[in-house]
């Protein structure tokens, strides 16, 4: 427990680097105007407004000016929130009981649209176009009476009524990202995973790090970054191409 906590502490930090630097680099991220975060990430930026998960609800603050927040409003779900991922005009929140959807359009004011169920994980999510990606990991406090682990594929086509069609066995998986046609799985102890996702609703593992102990993963367009065990990782993707390891920061818990 405590390296996930170290490892997402790190991913947190990385995320606010890369949130401040956004507005002088390219688009790498689904919205333009989003600060990027990792898949276990509990804040989020869209825009001038701040999204902070707590464990009942979903905080929003007012960030215009940056060294001032305003808490502007706050959605009550009094279930254990864990995870927020921003996608076009959407918030796609991980929980307890479920994943959650947020219509975005209305920064300070987002409204649910629907909860999907079948997700009993506090594990995350992720989006790209009509399909989200998530681990479930088993054996943890949301998964305490099964062992199982495994990555569902949701069809979020129609956001008032997303739809499971696709689960497959994993081994202990955490954080995830997505770019193109490569899904990228943290297995914790068990290394990281990449999927070819050229059919979407059907990743086919590729390659698997076993080497690298992943808890989170950011793909910044051709470049991975890593948290893990001991340090953070930056590593080179192309389709059809195997992980090229760039850097390695070590850093003690």
């Amino acid at each position: 427990m405590k390296k996930v906590l170290y490892a997402t502490v790190v991913a947190a930090i990385w995320s606010l680097v890369l949130a401040c630097s956004t507005d002088n680099s390219a688009d790498i991220s689904p919205n333009s105007q989003s600060g990027v975060g990792g898949s276990m990430a509990r804040f989020a930026i869209v825009g001038n407004a701040l999204y902070c998960v707590l464990p009942d609800k979903l905080q929003v603050y007012d960030i215009s000016v940056p060294d001032s927040p305003v808490a502007k409003n706050y959605v009550m779900l009094n279930v254990g929130l864990e995870t927020i991922f921003p996608y076009k005009d959407n918030l796609f929140i991980g929980a307890s009981d479920g994943m959650y959807i947020f219509d975005n359009r209305q920064p300070n004011s987002p409204s649910l649209l629907s909860r999907y169920t079948h997700v009993q994980s506090c594990d995350p999510v992720v989006v790209q176009e009509k399909y989200a990606y998530v681990t479930l990991r088993g054996g943890v406090n949301c998964r305490q009476f099964t062992s199982l682990s495994s990555l569902d594929v949701v069809d979020v086509s129609d956001l008032k009524n997303p739809r499971l069609v696709h689960t497959q066995p994993m081994e202990s998986p955490y954080g995830l990202g997505v770019d193109g046609t490569q899904l990228f799985v943290c297995e914790g102890d068990n290394g990281l995973k990449v999927f070819d996702i050229s059919k979407p609703e059907q990743p086919v593992l590729k390659e698997t790090l076993k080497d690298v102990k992943s808890f989170d993963v950011i793909p910044l367009t051709k470049t991975l970054l890593v948290t893990g065990d001991g340090g953070f990782y930056q590593y080179r993707y192309q389709k059809g191409e195997k992980l090229e390891l760039l850097s390695k920061i070590s850093i003690e818990p």
